[in-house]
């Protein structure tokens, strides 16, 4: 491969990469908050003995849960990023072998 052509694609890891971090801050950010308002709800629920309390905490919690996976996959995504940078790094430091 061309040292021009691996520098194209660490930079575009690169970017990628920084994109998805910014992701996985704001991620984390958010998942305070709605863990927050899904113990609220719970404890609304528990209290209050009804079906719409016990409705709003159910979709709390599935909030919750859809983000969590979404931050698993974002982590993923991360670490595979971090991976092809380090290739296209050894690359271009090393040479191609």
């Amino acid at each position: 491969m061309h040292r021009a052509s691996v520098e194209r694609r660490l930079s575009d890891a690169h970017d990628r990469l920084t994109r998805a971090r910014a992701q996985l801050a704001v991620l984390d950010e958010q998942l305070v908050v709605v863990n927050e308002i899904a113990d609220d709800t719970r404890i609304k629920a528990l209290v209050a003995e009804t079906p719409v309390a016990s409705k709003e905490h159910d979709e709390a919690s599935r909030h919750a849960s859809v983000m969590l996976q979404t931050r698993t996959s974002l982590i993923a995504e991360i670490e595979e990023l971090e991976r092809r940078q380090d290739e296209l790094l050894d690359r271009l430091v090393v040479g191609p072998g």
